[in-house]
């Protein structure tokens, strides 16, 4: 087999060739979610994608002959570094057939970027920030849940071969409404609740369809404050809260996220959304294919035959002065009110951090399970 070379992605074929590689790596896979080729330029695109105003990097694909055989971005996020007074570099959009060799020329490659530019790790993958998919699928691979990563089995032992070792794991949660839900559970939360009014001035209330961008301003100022101290998370910017507003916008129900306020000030919040994935599945996005084409599928599957029976809440949080109160607990019981009845049988809450006891043991408590696990990796840049 001949040998595999690696180059930067700077001519248009090359960024066809990386832009396209996912829909060959995944070709057989039952399931993978093609993304919709707006997005994922969108993401990709230095002038578009609002996180490199704060990140420098550069995207390589490996090659074997005349065929691309893997993918990986090389970054710093500045901000990260800032924030968190860290010296790291990161990759990203790791791709690869399933070799060895192959594999280590691409993290090598993002190892030997951070190292010339005076960096003391990588880390990863994400693409690009903890607000974006991020994390290995080590365990529960199947359908992958919106925004989250997906990846082939082999994949954890391409990294761990290239000198990889864990740094944190993430977990995803799974309820099933229509084996779990029932009178009992509905009875104990009520009666936690009724315990928690006693001692705070509680309110849980939806997100204002009439007024959901300042609603999703209080949002980002929640979300800045209770995220603040965990582990990878950098502040949300002004342009990337403009961009997730807009991405969200086209499928977002603002029945199924909810503020809770305290003496009438928000100060915790839950999101949920649809998993448009259910969707993005059948319409199956394809380099070639005009996305229009795309888009009249996915409405098809989306508002005619409706396949969305999935919601995943993917931020929660609460200002660290009103923790361990059972705010959360409260917004858990909105939630269950209203799914129940409605549309979505299945509820996702990820990611949550291994280290995050609280949120685990709320989420357990509850009757929710870990079903998948994503991980992040590092790697010495002097080793």
């Amino acid at each position: 087999m001949p040998n595999v070379t690696i180059r930067k992605v700077e001519t248009p074929a090359d960024h066809k060739a990386f832009f396209e590689y996912p829909w060959r790596v995944y070709q057989d896979d039952p399931n993978w979610v093609p993304p919709l080729l707006s997005m994922r330029k969108d993401i990709l695109n230095r002038k578009k994608n609002p996180s490199w105003e704060y990140m420098e990097g550069d995207y390589y694909a490996a090659w074997r002959g005349d065929t691309c055989v893997g993918t990986i971005a090389a970054f710093v996020n500045n901000w990260h570094n800032k924030f968190h007074e860290e010296n790291v570099a990161w990759f990203g959009f790791f791709e690869c057939e399933d070799n060895v060799e192959t594999a280590q020329v691409l993290l090598q490659t993002a190892v030997d970027w951070a190292r010339e530019r005076g960096y003391e790790a990588v880390r990863g993958p994400q693409n690009f920030t903890t607000h974006d998919e991020c994390g290995l699928l080590v365990d529960g691979f199947e359908r992958p849940i919106m925004l989250m990563p997906y990846n082939k089995p082999y994949y954890q032992r391409l990294v761990e071969g290239a000198g990889f070792h864990k740094v944190m794991d993430i977990y995803s949660y799974y309820y099933n409404w229509a084996l779990s839900a029932d009178a009992r559970t509905e009875e104990r939360l009520e009666k936690l609740a009724t315990r928690i009014n006693r001692t705070v001035n509680v309110t849980i209330r939806p997100i204002d369809r009439k007024n959901m961008k300042a609603d999703f301003v209080k949002f980002k100022e929640i979300y800045n404050d209770a995220w603040d101290k965990n582990w990878g998370f950098t502040p949300m910017t002004p342009k990337e809260l403009d961009n997730l507003v807009t991405s969200l916008g086209m499928f977002f129900d603002p029945t199924f996220s909810c503020f809770a306020e305290v003496d009438g000030e928000p100060v915790g919040f839950m999101l949920g959304v649809p998993d448009f994935n259910q969707v993005l599945q059948p319409a199956h996005a394809r380099p070639g294919e005009p996305e229009p084409i795309t888009l009249v599928k996915a409405l098809w599957h989306w508002k005619i035959r409706s396949k969305i029976d999935w919601l995943r809440v993917p931020l929660m949080g609460v200002r660290e002065a009103y923790r361990n109160r059972g705010l959360d607990l409260l917004m858990f019981l909105y939630f269950y009110k209203v799914m129940r009845g409605s549309r979505y049988k299945h509820l996702d809450c990820g990611w949550i951090l291994e280290n995050n006891h609280n949120m685990l043991g709320l989420l357990e408590s509850v009757g929710m399970k870990i079903h998948r696990t994503h991980r992040f990796y590092e790697k010495s840049t002097s080793g």
